[in-house]
C-alpha cells in the first residue's frame, strides 16, 4: 500500500470523525429543543478493487422510526378529539346544573307544580295565582335562556373548526414548501435534517386537529394522507380544507386534493380535534337540545292538558287555539269520544251547551242533533252554538277560535268523563289549543294523527333538499324530493322512500299508523342521519312546510323552546288561569262553575305525574313516562356523556404520553449516549490524525534518503 493511499485513508477518517463531532455537538446543543429529532451520521467503508480505502460519509440523517412516529401522531390525534368532546360536554352540563340542586335547571320543574299545590289550597287568592304563573314564565325563561346556550356551544363550535381549518391549510402549505427545500439539499448532497426536523414539528401540530398518517419519499420530503387515505400533502402539493357551517342540515368538511379537479368533496375523519367538533356540531349537541326541546315541549304538554281540562271563574269569553300542523278539517278527522262545550254567564251558569259526539258524528243542542263530518265541523259547530257563540278559523295559521256573543259570558269545555275525546292521546280542547295555559306561534305537536290513508294536502310545486351524513357528520349526498299533490299521505312517504329522487337507498321513512309521527330509520343501524337543507313545501292555505309540520331533523325539532311563552292575557292577569272545573251534574238553571273550585290547580299541581309520550331525541330513545323521570333521564345521559368524555380524554393523554415516551426513546437526545458518541469520535480523530502525521514522517524520511 502506496504512502498516498495511507494518507488518504487517514484523511478521510479525519473528514468522518470532524462531522460525527459536528453532529454530536448539534444534538447536545438542541437537547432541549421541541420537535428535535436526534441526528446520526452515515458512515460507510470505502473500497477499490477489493483493497479498504478508508471511510465515507454518505449524510447525516435524523434517527426517526416512522412507527412510534405514526403511533404518537395517531395518540395525538385521540387527544384533540376526546379534549374538544370533553370540553365542551363539561360546558353543556354546567349550563343545565346539577339536577339535585335547588338553584338548578331542573329543580325548575318541581318549582312550577309545587306553586300550582299551593294554589290548590287558596284557589281565590291572587297572590297564589301570580306566584304560579311566574313559575311557570320562569321555567319558560331558563329553558329558554339554556336552549341559547346550547346553541352558543354549536357557535363555538363552528368557529373553532374555522379556526382549525385556517391553521391546517397552512400548516399543509409549509409542510409542501418544506418537502421542496429538502428535495434540493438532497440533490445537492447537504444536510436536510434541520428542514426534516421543521417539517416534523409541523405535522405533529396538525395531527391534534385529525389522523394523520405520514410516509418518507425516496427525496427526502414527506406524503401526508388521512387515515382514511386521502392525500393532504404529496408531490403535486398540499390539499385545501373547507368548512361549510349549516344552521339546519348538517355542517360539511370539505377537501381539494391536491392535484385534483378543484372539486370539493367531503373529508371524513377517524379522529382528532377536527372530528370531535364535528360530531359534537352535527350530532351530539343537536341531539342535548332536542333533548331539552322534548323535556319542555312534554312539561308544556301536561300543563296544557289539565288546563284545558279547566277552566277560569269567570270563564273567558274567547278562547283561541294554538296553530295546528295541517287544516282544520284533517286535524278535525280521527278523533273520537265525547266532549262538551258551555256557553256559562258570569255567575257560572250555563246558557247554551253543545255536546259533541267525535265517534258518532253528531252534536247535541236542546235535544236538537245535527250530523257533520271532518270538512263542514266548524259551520256546523258554529251554527250549533248560535246565538250564544261563533266558532270561527284563521285559515293562514290554522286556528280555531270560539267566542262568547255577549258581554260577560265565556266558554269553557269538558270532556265527557266515561269516553273522552280523544286523537294521539289528547282531548279536542288541547289538540286545538283553545285554553292552553303555554302558547306557541308554531307547530309543537309532531305527533300529526295522520294516516297514510288521509288525502295529501301539499301544494304542487314543492320541494325537500334533505342531507344524508354518515355517523361522522360527513354529507353522504344530499337529495332533491320532488312533493306531490294531490293522491294521499302514502304518496308523499313513498316520494320521500323514492330510490331515486329520495333516500331509499340510504333508509326509510316510516310514518306511525297510530299517531301519525313521521320518523326515519337507516338501512344499517347508525349508518346515515337525515337532516334539512331547505324545504318549500306547504300544506293548503297554511304557511306550515313538511319540516315544521313532522319535524323533521334535530335542528327543527329543537326550535320548539323558544316558541313557548305563558298565554298573554294569562300573563298579564294570573286570575284568568283555569283553577276550577265544569260540574256537568249541577241541577238546571245553578253555576257549573264555582270560584272556591281548586281541582283544576290541583290537577296543574299533578300535571308532572301525567305519562307523556316523548320522541326519540339524541341517545335517548323513544319512552313514555313523566316528565319528572324524563328529566332525571336527561341530566343522567348528558352526566353519562361527559364522564364518559372525561374518561376518554385522561386514557387519550396516558396513549399519547407513552407513545412520545417511546418515540423520545429512540429519537429523542440521550446526553450521556452523545458524550460516549463524541468521545468515540475524539479519539478516531486523534488516531486519523496521528496517522497522518507518521505518514508525514515516513515522506520525510524518504525524501532525505533520496537526498542524501
Amino acid at each position: 500500500m502506496s504512502l498516498n493511499t495511507i494518507n488518504s485513508i487517514a484523511t478521510s477518517g479525519l473528514y468522518a470523525a470532524q462531522q460525527g463531532i459536528n453532529t454530536v455537538s448539534d444534538n447536545i446543543t438542541n437537547v432541549n429543543t421541541t420537535g428535535y429529532v436526534r441526528k446520526v451520521v452515515n458512515q460507510n467503508s470505502l473500497a477499490l478493487q477489493g483493497q479498504g480505502m478508508g471511510t465515507g460519509v454518505s449524510g447525516v440523517s435524523r434517527a426517526a422510526d416512522q412507527f412510534l412516529e405514526n403511533a404518537s401522531l395517531s395518540a395525538a390525534a385521540d387527544v384533540g378529539k376526546a379534549s374538544s368532546v370533553s370540553d365542551l360536554l363539561d360546558q353543556a352540563q354546567s349550563i343545565l346544573g346539577d339536577p339535585g340542586a335547588s338553584t338548578g335547571y331542573f329543580n325548575q320543574i318541581n318549582t312550577v307544580f309545587s306553586a300550582f299545590a299551593a294554589a290548590a289550597n287558596n284557589p281565590t287568592s291572587s297572590l297564589s295565582a301570580s306566584q304560579a304563573v311566574n313559575q311557570v314564565t320562569q321555567f319558560l325563561n331558563q329553558s329558554q335562556s339554556a336552549a341559547s346556550s346550547l346553541s352558543a356551544l354549536s357557535t363555538q363550535a363552528d368557529s373553532r373548526m374555522g379556526a382549525d381549518v385556517t391553521s391546517a391549510n397552512d400548516l399543509l402549505s409549509q409542510i409542501s414548501d418544506l418537502n421542496g427545500a429538502i428535495a434540493r439539499s438532497s440533490a445537492q448532497g447537504a444536510d436536510a435534517s434541520d428542514a426534516q426536523n421543521a417539517q416534523s414539528t409541523l405535522i405533529t401540530q396538525l395531527s391534534s386537529m385529525m389522523d394523520v398518517q405520514v410516509a418518507r419519499n425516496s427525496l427526502g420530503g414527506v406524503s401526508v394522507t388521512t387515515g382514511g387515505g386521502q392525500s393532504l400533502v404529496g408531490q403535486l402539493g398540499a390539499a385545501k380544507l373547507a368548512y361549510n357551517a349549516s344552521t339546519s342540515g348538517a355542517s360539511q368538511l370539505t377537501i381539494v386534493q391536491p392535484g385534483g379537479a378543484n372539486q370539493p368533496v367531503s373529508m371524513p375523519l377517524q379522529t382528532g380535534e377536527m372530528r370531535g367538533l364535528l360530531d359534537l356540531r352535527n350530532t351530539t349537541l343537536p341531539g342535548i337540545q332536542n333533548q331539552l326541546s322534548e323535556l319542555v315541549t312534554q312539561t308544556v304538554n301536561a300543563l296544557n292538558k289539565a288546563h284545558n281540562a279547566s277552566s277560569s271563574v269567570p270563564a273567558q269569553g274567547v278562547l283561541t287555539g294554538n296553530p295546528v300542523s295541517t287544516d282544520i278539517a284533517t286535524a278535525v278527522s280521527g278523533f273520537t269520544g265525547k266532549t262538551s262545550i258551555v256557553v256559562v254567564n258570569s255567575s257560572g251558569v250555563p246558557q247554551q251547551q253543545v255536546d259533541i259526539d267525535f265517534s258518532a258524528g253528531t252534536m247535541t243542542s236542546g235535544g236538537v242533533s245535527t250530523t257533520f263530518g271532518p270538512s263542514n265541523f266548524v259551520s256546523v259547530l258554529n251554527s250549533t252554538l248560535s246565538p250564544a257563540a261563533t266558532a270561527t278559523t284563521n285559515t293562514a295559521n290554522n286556528t280555531l277560535t270560539i267566542s262568547a256573543a255577549n258581554t260577560g259570558d265565556g266558554v269553557a269545555i269538558q270532556d265527557d268523563a266515561t269516553t273522552p275525546s280523544n286523537k294521539n292521546g289528547q282531548g279536542f280542547s288541547q289538540y286545538f289549543g283553545l285554553n292552553n295555559l303555554v302558547s306557541s306561534s308554531v307547530v309543537t305537536n309532531y305527533q300529526t294523527g295522520l294516516k297514510a290513508s288521509d288525502s295529501n294536502g301539499f301544494n304542487s310545486g314543492g320541494n325537500l333538499t334533505l342531507r344524508l351524513s354518515d355517523n361522522s357528520g360527513s354529507r353522504i349526498t344530499d337529495v332533491n324530493v320532488a312533493v306531490p299533490s294531490g293522491g294521499t299521505v302514502q304518496d308523499v312517504v313513498d316520494a320521500l322512500n323514492a330510490t331515486t329522487g329520495g333516500v331509499g337507498i340510504y333508509g326509510k321513512f316510516t310514518l306511525d299508523g297510530t299517531t301519525g309521527e313521521l320518523s326515519f330509520s337507516p338501512t344499517t343501524p347508525g349508518s346515515a342521519s337525515v337532516s334539512v337543507v331547505s324545504d318549500n313545501t306547504t300544506w293548503g292555505s297554511g304557511a306550515n312546510s313538511l319540516t315544521q309540520i313532522f319535524g323533521v331533523g334535530a335542528a327543527q325539532r329543537a326550535t320548539r323552546t323558544a316558541s313557548y311563552a305563558v298565554r298573554s292575557d294569562i300573563a298579564a292577569q294570573p286570575s284568568k288561569l283555569a283553577f276550577a272545573q265544569l260540574d256537568l251534574t249541577a241541577a238546571a238553571g245553578q253555576p257549573v262553575l264555582s270560584s272556591g273550585d281548586g281541582s283544576g290547580a290541583l290537577a296543574l299541581s299533578k300535571a308532572g305525574d301525567t305519562v307523556m309520550s316523548f320522541s326519540a331525541a339524541g341517545s335517548i330513545g323513544a319512552i313514555s313516562t313523566t316528565v319528572s323521570q324524563y328529566a332525571s333521564q336527561l341530566a343522567g345521559s348528558l352526566g353519562t356523556q361527559a364522564s364518559g368524555a372525561s374518561t376518554a380524554k385522561t386514557n387519550a393523554q396516558a396513549v399519547q404520553k407513552e407513545a412520545e415516551s417511546r418515540r423520545q426513546s429512540v429519537e429523542g437526545v440521550n446526553l450521556d449516549q452523545e458524550l460516549v458518541s463524541l468521545t468515540t469520535y475524539q479519539q478516531a480523530y486523534s488516531a486519523s490524525a496521528r496517522l497522518v502525521t507518521a505518514t508525514k514522517d515516513m515522506f520525510t524520511a524518504l525524501l532525505n534518503m533520496v537526498g542524501g
